[in-house]
């Protein structure tokens, strides 16, 4: 039996950490954990922890509509944390093997597969794979190819926060070259993807940081890429935001990723009729809609999740290559690079993961395999 490297999240009672932990909602008293997902009762004496480790397990023999792949580099994203944490929409059977997003090459292929051949590149068709490993045995149906003439790194963080910024620019509002998009976590993955498919478009992007003491290397950075305006979040509160809208037209479409005040900020901004589509809420808080907003501007408040699309449009295959193309494409001619990363191996897992939830993290942890 062929063994492979996997970072195992399980769920341990525990008094001491012993591994890389994160607390089981602690403030959970009495509880059968995460609503069913573990059938686990918890001694109100004990801590539960899910636990992140690395393990050797045995790979599953091929079959006639399976790939042996390997996995050559997949990102740390914050939805992979909420997974682990209990938190996500998505919550698969423990143990598991973390990670949702990552590119790999297929070595083997089964007797019945189609569709790919030895040296393909392919990303999960949807969250859930577990990428976190060395190796896999998967069904043929669950990966799509890439062209493997495209940076790695752009490889590896593909499938998820550019596909969510391609969606959004493109599902909710008519937008032409010379309108104007705003958001917020301007910095975050999507946000970055937002900034160059924008414009490639030629839409302006207003983008919404927080204050931090490396603002304007930061706002650099973003300009850099393609962002037209970067400014705090303090600013959507001033005066001085009239000054911007008499040179950049007002937002048909405004994204968020934080929600709280932020959000409530975004909406204030927007054209008549315009649209505020939330993808994230990294600031924990709800989003507070104006009633102003709704009765004198008609705004539309709407959400995104790109593993719903993924799952809308997992019957007609067509719809997933051809946003992956018009990306892969974007790639090729340097209008879309990958978000700054910072290359880890899997042993240093735990390092990595550490990282990813620091605050104002400006790298996104990616580990390789």
């Amino acid at each position: 039996m062929v063994h492979h490297a996997v970072i195992n999240v399980s769920i341990e009672p525990s008094l001491k950490p012993t591994s890389h932990q994160f607390r089981a909602e602690p403030q959970i008293k009495d509880l059968s954990l995460m609503e069913g997902w573990h059938k686990v009762q918890r001694p109100p004496s004990h801590l539960f922890f899910l636990v992140a480790r690395l393990e050797n397990v045995d790979l599953l023999p091929l079959g006639a509509n399976n790939v042996l792949v390997k996995m050559l580099a997949a990102p740390i994203n914050p939805s992979d944390i909420n997974m682990i944490q209990g938190t996500y929409a998505i919550l698969p059977d423990l143990p598991a093997v973390g990670g949702n997003e990552g590119v790999a090459q297929v070595v083997e292929v089964g007797s019945q597969v189609k569709s790919l051949k030895t040296g393909d590149w392919v990303i999960p068709k949807d969250a859930g794979l577990g990428t976190w490993r060395t190796e896999a045995v998967l069904a043929e149906n669950d990966v799509i190819s890439l062209p493997n003439d495209i940076p790695l790194l752009s490889a590896a963080t593909l499938g998820v926060n550019p596909c969510t910024a391609l969606r959004m620019l493109s599902d909710f509002e008519d937008l032409k070259p010379g309108d104007s998009v705003i958001q917020n976590a301007a910095n975050s993955g999507v946000g970055q993807a937002v900034i160059q498919i924008a414009a490639a478009r030629g839409i302006n992007s207003i983008n919404v940081v927080r204050d931090r003491p490396e603002f304007t290397q930061l706002s650099d950075r973003l300009k850099a890429i393609g962002a037209t305006h970067v400014i705090k979040e303090e600013a959507l509160r001033r005066p001085e935001i009239k000054e911007l809208f008499k040179i950049c037209p007002k937002p048909k479409l405004a994204l968020n990723g934080v929600g709280g005040k932020s959000a409530t900020e975004l909406l204030r901004h927007l054209q008549l009729g315009g649209s505020m589509v939330t993808y994230g809420g990294m600031a924990k808080q709800p989003v507070t809609v104006p009633v102003s907003a709704l009765i004198f501007k008609d705004v539309k408040v709407r959400g995104f999740w790109v593993t719903q699309w993924k799952k809308d449009h997992s019957k007609d295959e067509r719809a997933f290559r051809v946003m992956l193309d018009e990306l892969c494409n974007l790639i090729k001619q340097g209008k879309l690079t990958a978000p700054a990363c910072t290359e880890v191996g899997l042993q240093d897992y735990s390092k990595a993961l550490d990282a990813a939830m620091q605050p104002f993290t400006s790298a996104k942890q990616i580990l390789i395999m």
